[in-house]
């Protein structure tokens, strides 16, 4: 009872709980000191090499975590150059394992174990276990089957279709040696790219008819999890993984290739887990998990496509912060819009959708 005590106290400096006990942070949505006029170079420099910041603490295990997989867990270039069953299955195994221990730990601790319950939860609710929407009639078992059947294993095609090009001469390599600003410039704005890609990507697949046909299932995810993440149909995993044929343009690395292909497997598990922060061992607060925005956007459907550095929203007329003025303009929004049925029942109405 203590630590319940403890936990709620804990809540309360950072959030407020509504009637209906759903968690909402004192602390709004927002960007970094970055893209703004008039610009601010120090707050923006600050920004970058502070935590959290542009590298810690996501940006930095994703980007240590791509390096890794290349240099240390995968095939050599030239082993691309056929592509063949085994290849597929070293490549489909090693973004396996990754997904498994990454998306794991966030659930076994946060939905599991239960380590600290549903404070800072979003959503008291727990994931669904008798539900007729998703497959096996389980929220968590539906995320988990399709990130390894459809997300991994197209996450994987993408990997060896690209490496094979290039272990072919058909693309241009640089070297970090040779070219090592370039490289490390490569590097530092992968994050960048595959924020701009995701807003692009995503509300194109908000377009209703592609929104019929695949985006829907993503968003059963209601009260998402951290395997909802990777939980979408093949046909926007395709869209979403395409981040990575940038490299067919550029000159690249093979590195440039699995860390984009790594920060898009990964990045999603911190920002659907449903929790505001991670309390650590002692019931001392963690860290904020960034998820707040896209938490908004599984809630309300259309708002907040982007998730991190660029304001895109902002600049398009679809941000919220999670205030009541940003809350009564997305309403002001959505009453210029026809209504349609939400994907998951048959009786209640969602936000409209892009025309």
């Amino acid at each position: 009872m203590k630590n319940e005590n403890q936990k709620s106290s804990m809540e309360n400096l950072y959030g407020i709980r509504d009637k209906r006990n759903h968690y909402h942070p004192y602390k709004k949505v927002g960007y970094p000191p970055v893209f703004i006029w008039p610009v601010k170079p120090l707050s923006a420099l600050a920004w970058i090499v502070s935590i959290p910041g542009y590298f810690m603490p996501w940006n930095l295990f994703y980007m240590a975590t791509g390096l890794i997989a290349w240099y240390l867990f995968s095939p050599q270039l030239e082993d691309y150059t056929y592509i063949t069953f085994n290849l597929l299955i070293i490549v489909y195994a090693r973004n396996s394992i990754l997904v498994m221990i990454y998306y794991g730990l966030f659930h076994l601790r946060l939905f599991l174990k239960k380590t600290q319950g549903i404070t800072f939860k979003f959503n008291p609710r727990w994931p669904d276990m008798k539900s007729k929407i998703f497959l096996f009639g389980n929220q968590t078992y539906d995320n988990i089957f399709l990130t390894f059947i459809s997300g991994v294993s197209i996450w994987t095609l993408f990997e060896v279709f690209i490496l094979s090009l290039a272990a072919n001469g058909y693309l241009n390599l640089v070297s970090p040696t040779v070219q090592p600003i370039y490289f490390g410039a490569m590097i530092f704005l992968i994050h960048l790219w595959r924020d701009f890609h995701f807003y692009v990507i995503h509300r194109l697949i908000h377009w209703l008819p592609l929104y019929k046909i695949a985006h829907y299932v993503h968003h059963k995810n209601t009260n998402p999890g951290p395997w909802s993440g990777l939980a979408m149909h093949p046909v926007e995993h395709l869209m979403y993984f395409s981040c990575a044929l940038l490299f067919i343009l550029l000159p690249f690395h093979p590195a440039f290739v699995v860390l984009t292909l790594v920060h898009a497997g990964l990045s999603p598990a911190p920002g659907h887990a449903g929790f505001e922060r991670l309390v650590a061992s002692k019931g001392k607060v963690g860290f904020d998990l960034d998820s707040y925005a896209h938490y908004l956007h599984h809630k309300y459907f259309e708002c907040n496509y982007a998730d991190g550095i660029l304001p895109l929203d902002r600049w398009f007329g679809t941000f919220n912060d999670g205030s009541k003025t940003s809350h009564k303009k997305m309403q002001e929004r959505f009453r210029k819009k026809r209504f349609i049925k939400r994907p998951e029942t048959k009786n209640t109405y969602s936000k409209p959708f892009i025309k």
